[in-house]
């Protein structure tokens, strides 16, 4: 379920000191949302404007273009991927002290897009992922514990008779972790539930593939009434149950990352799938390079689990696991330095949740 596709700031309510407020929060955890305090005139774009944001270009990529116009690409182009885009717009922000919209920062966004974006200090419409806080609240957390001890523990224990391995790696762990996993199946997230210390099995935060979210919640113009409320019905009943957050795969991470943090300030773990799909063939895939990123950003330490069994059953259309086929594995919590390199850090959980 947790798709990857995972930040901090709340929900933007307010300006002045309610936003100071989370900038002041988020940058005690190291992220930088780059929410302008105050909306100072946009100057006018030049020449020198222009060369202002080759020159990020330039830094983030690390080579100038040789030849760059208007028209330029971000990803075919320049070279960025979604890493690049994000710093690149954290970048321009600051500088023109604007709030630009990461939904709309994609990868076909040209520099061409960029200066009118600047210029007009607008936003494109482009509908926003959801970030409720009411999962998070009395009564859907009593009704989450409920539904989760009542019914879906006991399913799991008796459909998987999972082998648990580990869990005492987690024995003396205090505060907030960040669990990363290979991902198998739409039950992961419930056997890694069920496989955690009791202690973290409610405090979970799960990331959830984003545009999927979206659409349930938002569906796209023109969808038919009965699909509306079957999305409504599917958003509501996997939020409330498993408490999941949108993790977007294109744009839009640093609200997510944002969101994890506010999260594990609440005192909750988090939960990612940092391969941002389910396997296809049952061989784990490499980590997209966010999780890097995300890890740095939390500053927490980093749990790898590994999930065996699920997919041979998945294969074989069975429902019911034999005793000791499923089999779930918890490896040692890792840190990693602030100046570690994301690139580096998802090839290196990714060699910790295979070797498990």
């Amino acid at each position: 379920m947790g798709e990857w596709g995972s930040g901090r700031a709340g929900e933007k309510e307010s300006k002045g000191e309610g936003e100071k407020g989370k900038r002041d929060e988020a940058e005690q955890r190291g992220f930088s949302p780059t929410l302008p305090l105050s909306h100072s005139p946009t100057p006018p774009l030049s020449f020198s404007s222009s060369s202002f944001i080759l020159q990020q270009v330039a830094r983030v990529s690390g080579e100038a273009p040789a030849h760059v116009d208007t028209t330029a690409n971000l990803a075919a182009d320049l070279k960025l991927d979604s890493l690049g885009r994000v710093e690149l717009l954290s970048a321009l922000e600051d500088h023109y002290q604007v709030d630009l919209d990461e939904a709309a920062f994609t990868s076909a966004t040209t520099v061409g897009d960029i200066e009118r974006m600047i210029r007009e200090g607008a936003r494109d419409e482009v509908a926003e992922y959801p970030y409720p806080k009411w999962p998070g609240r009395f009564p859907v957390t009593w009704l989450r514990a409920m539904i989760f001890y009542l019914v879906m523990l006991p399913l799991i224990w008796l459909m998987s008779r999972a082998r648990i391995i580990g869990k005492a790696r987690l024995q003396d762990a205090q505060g907030p972790l960040l669990l990363v996993a290979n991902h198998v199946s739409m039950v992961d997230q419930s056997l890694i539930q069920y496989a955690l210390p009791a202690r973290y099995r409610l405090r979970l935060a799960i990331a959830m593939e984003g545009e999927k979210l979206r659409n349930w919640r938002r569906p796209p113009p023109g969808t038919p009434m009965w699909r509306r409320l079957l999305g409504y019905v599917q958003y509501i009943s996997v939020v409330s149950l498993f408490n999941v957050f949108p993790l977007p795969q294109k744009s839009g991470f640093r609200r997510s990352f944002a969101f994890a943090g506010e999260a594990m300030d609440r005192g909750l773990s988090v939960l990612v799938f940092p391969e941002g799909r389910r396997t296809p063939d049952g061989e784990m895939k490499a980590f997209l390079e966010g999780i890097g990123m995300l890890a740095t950003n939390l500053g927490v330490p980093v749990v790898p689990v590994r999930l065996d069994g699920l997919y041979e059953m998945k294969v074989a259309r069975r429902y019911f696991a034999r005793p000791g086929e499923v089999q779930v594995t918890i490896g040692e919590p890792v840190e990693f330095a602030r100046d570690d390199k994301p690139a580096m850090i998802a090839r290196e959980l990714h060699k910790r949740v295979a070797s498990l």
